[in-house]
């Protein structure tokens, strides 16, 4: 399970440390795409391949269906940490997210997720200022 925040930066080559704590789960190769809230998801492969075949039974026939799947697989790339502990993230990926120095790093449950420092944090007060309305619709889910 990943969990945690860390604030690490891009060099000017598009590279970005992964988190010491993130690596071990991640494993070997893992996968980045474009995800949800402008930001960018990082799955170990495990959890792709659980995701990818979620996808997979989407209908086709179903406008919203083909455009989600081709919106998260068109951007995704398989990655590999380095000696150094980074991985290089295209600049495709990296417009998408508006990440361009300052980042922080988050763990999500089953995957990791890459903010723009500065995304992240609006993100953060406008959802904190709701937290309470959000937990209170969450409550059907028995959480």
């Amino acid at each position: 399970m990943f969990m945690g925040e860390f604030q690490h930066n891009f060099d000017t080559k598009g590279r970005i440390i992964v988190p010491s704590k993130f690596r071990e789960d991640l494993g070997a190769s893992f996968v980045v795409t474009r995800g949800l809230d402008k930001c960018l998801f990082a799955y170990p492969m495990e959890e792709w391949k659980i995701l990818e075949e979620k996808l997979k039974q989407l209908p086709l026939t179903k406008k919203d269906a083909r455009a989600f799947t081709r919106f998260f697989f068109s951007g995704a790339i398989e990655c590999e940490i380095d000696k150094q502990g980074r991985i290089n993230v295209p600049q495709p990926l990296r417009k998408y997210a508006s990440l361009d120095r300052e980042c922080v790093v988050i763990g999500v449950s089953n995957r990791i997720e890459f903010w723009a420092k500065e995304v992240w944090e609006e993100y953060f007060v406008e959802s904190e200022e709701s937290f309470a309305e959000i937990a209170e619709n969450l409550m059907d889910f028995d959480i």
